[in-house]
């Protein structure tokens, strides 16, 4: 019998304790885009998109079923990836008033070396952005 294998990642979820504030930070800090969507239940829910990959927002003070076992804001760590320079990401973020907190700094990923830089969303998550080579 042959073990089966994963191909790709088609979306996370963060647990957030307010979403206004989560998309400010993902869409006007990082470039996001906000996507409303409805599910089977009829149920509408939020994600982000960027790229081809999304991040579904659950509310903390009432997270969707099926959920994490422990679905808390702040316990996420996140790498995206990035073509722009994070010399431009540093520049950017502090224009707009978001602190990075280390780097440009040598970092390993899924597919080889990066330099990346670290910053804190309004959950506390730790947001990694790096360039890769």
């Amino acid at each position: 019998m042959q073990t089966p294998t994963l191909s790709a990642l088609d979306h996370l979820v963060l647990t957030v304790a307010d979403i206004d504030r989560t998309l400010a930070f993902y869409c006007d800090g990082l470039g996001m885009e906000a996507e409303r969507f409805t599910v089977t239940d009829g149920t509408e829910r939020l994600a982000l998109k960027y790229g081809s990959q999304k991040i579904n927002l659950h509310p903390a003070e009432s997270p969707f079923e099926p959920k994490a076992l422990v679905a808390l804001p702040g316990t996420a760590d996140l790498c995206f990836l990035s073509d722009t320079s994070v010399d431009i990401w540093i520049a950017h973020l502090e224009a707009i008033g978001l602190s990075v907190l280390d780097g440009p700094v040598p970092r390993t990923g899924a597919t080889g070396p990066l330099t990346s830089i670290y910053l804190r969303d309004p959950d506390g998550n730790l947001v990694e952005i790096s360039n890769a080579g």
